[in-house]
């Protein structure tokens, strides 16, 4: 196993295996995203196109088995800028992650953790952020699909020093595994202070 760190256009010759982990990724509950390949290299363009962006790449032999990424808060979509904005905060002093998502053989073994270190110890080098955050979709207790013992990420998310911020919420399109056609999925975000 080895961890590979890309940042910008130096991602362009994973993006499609990045694209088909995460559409097998995010297909699990709670985000039941049945996305496609097209969307998929458009979604991970924005990283692409931003010079100061991070991927996280973990790979067994030259197989990309899991990714996280980060970009400052200001190079992603105004989706994102526009809850903090309006509560004050300053995108331009935020590092946002985008995703961490690793095939489920390779979970709990500290991978999730390295993620969150590598993108964190990004964001202190840029000497420019005061705090991280990301966003997580919220589903209903009772959701149909919500496997039997599911837990959150909540206490794992908790435990790296991130907190709740339900006040800042955004919502974002996608087609459910059972939906006809996109919907809007509510979203909040966590944020942690950065120290130096």
């Amino acid at each position: 196993m080895q961890i590979r760190l890309l940042h910008g256009g130096a991602i362009a010759p994973h993006i499609d295996d990045l694209a088909r982990l995460r559409l097998t990724v995010f297909r699990e509950f709670p985000y039941l995203y049945d996305g496609t390949l097209e969307y998929e290299a458009r979604y991970l363009a924005t990283y692409a196109e931003s010079k100061e962006s991070l991927f996280v790449l973990a790979l067994d032999g030259e197989r990309v088995v899991g990714a996280s990424t980060g970009l400052p808060m200001t190079d992603e979509t105004e989706e994102f800028q526009r809850p903090f904005r309006e509560q004050g905060w300053a995108p331009e002093r935020i590092f946002y992650f985008g995703e961490s998502v690793l095939l489920p053989e390779y979970r709990g073994g500290g991978l999730g953790v390295r993620f969150f270190a590598e993108r964190e110890d990004y964001a202190r080098r840029l000497a420019r952020f005061d705090h991280c955050a990301f966003c997580a979709v919220e589903r209903p207790a009772d959701h149909p699909r919500r496997p039997p013992g599911y837990q959150p990420l909540n206490e794992f998310w908790a435990r790296r020093g991130y907190r709740h911020h339900p006040e800042l919420r955004t919502e974002y399109h996608w087609r459910d595994l059972d939906e006809d056609t996109e919907s809007a999925k509510p979203m909040s975000f966590w944020l942690k202070e950065l120290t130096r």
